[in-house]
């Protein structure tokens, strides 16, 4: 897998990627597999295996292409990572990208060319604006442990912005049995803030709870299962499924075990 080729794609792909998501969105709602979703299946993802790295690609990127699933509305990348002890990604570009890590297990060590640097855990978020041209580079700093994350990308309102850096705590008790807004348009009161109308929320959810989200008129949601499982509106998910709706409509969501969701609420 090769980010800078991935980002070329994205660049190709730019003006085509909310037709597109919306095309894969009718064609699913058509289908009738579901009466008002999009059901984003875990097994029908990209995936890529360099023996260090194992990750599950929701959307078209590097060498995985798939013109139905080129992003949705601006989020562009969801990629369910894992990667082995002691290694990760080396130094490597990123330009006008809001690039999110939501850690599940493990740890994340972070280093760009901000002078920032971090080990994120399950109780933080990172977001780094790339803007202008940002370096980087992601590792899992454990010997012995696999590190389990999720990396978003959500293209930005504004180009040649600053390159900047953020992280902050999201703690279990925060997200458990309850929608957690944890990233918000910038000037929000989001955990951490990105250049673009797209609200994230974070949940956990016990065995047999169940939550309620709103999707207003207007606004477009994508509900990613990080692990568990979890039925919404009647549909089952697994981990690494996900729905998607561009109706206004109310999200049911029961889960059948312990459930890690993230739910993207976007313009």
């Amino acid at each position: 897998m090769n980010r800078r080729n991935a980002l070329s794609l994205t660049a190709a792909g730019l003006i085509h990627i909310s037709a597109l998501s919306e095309s894969a969105l009718a064609e699913g709602l058509e289908s009738g597999r579901s009466a008002d979703l999009l059901v984003r299946q875990a097994a029908e993802r990209g995936h890529s295996d360099l023996g260090w790295l194992k990750s599950y690609h929701s959307f078209s990127f590097g060498g995985y292409y798939d013109q139905r699933h080129m992003g949705f509305r601006s989020l562009r990348v969801i990629n369910d990572d894992k990667i082995a002890a002691g290694r990760g990604f080396p130094t490597h570009p990123h330009r006008d990208m809001e690039i999110i890590s939501y850690v599940l297990d493990g740890a994340l060590q972070h280093k760009d060319s901000t002078g920032k640097g971090a080990i994120i855990t399950p109780d933080d978020i990172q977001m780094m604006s790339a803007g202008t041209g940002i370096t980087h580079s992601e590792y899992n700093p454990s010997r012995t442990e696999v590190n389990h994350f999720l990396q978003i990308w959500i293209q930005p309102s504004m180009r040649g912005v600053q390159p900047r850096y953020s992280d902050g705590k999201v703690r279990a008790n925060d997200t458990r049995n309850q929608w957690k807004r944890i990233v918000g348009p910038d000037g929000s009161d989001g955990t951490v803030s990105v250049y673009q109308d797209a609200i994230i929320f974070a949940t956990k959810l016990d065995a047999r709870q169940s939550l309620d989200y709103t999707v207003e008129k207007g606004r477009h949601a994508w509900l990613q299962v990080a692990r568990g499982s979890m039925t919404v509106n009647g549909t089952k998910l697994q981990a690494g499924d996900a729905i998607a709706t561009s109706r206004a409509t109310q999200l049911h969501a029961v889960a059948e075990e312990k459930t890690d969701a993230l739910l993207f609420d976007l313009g």
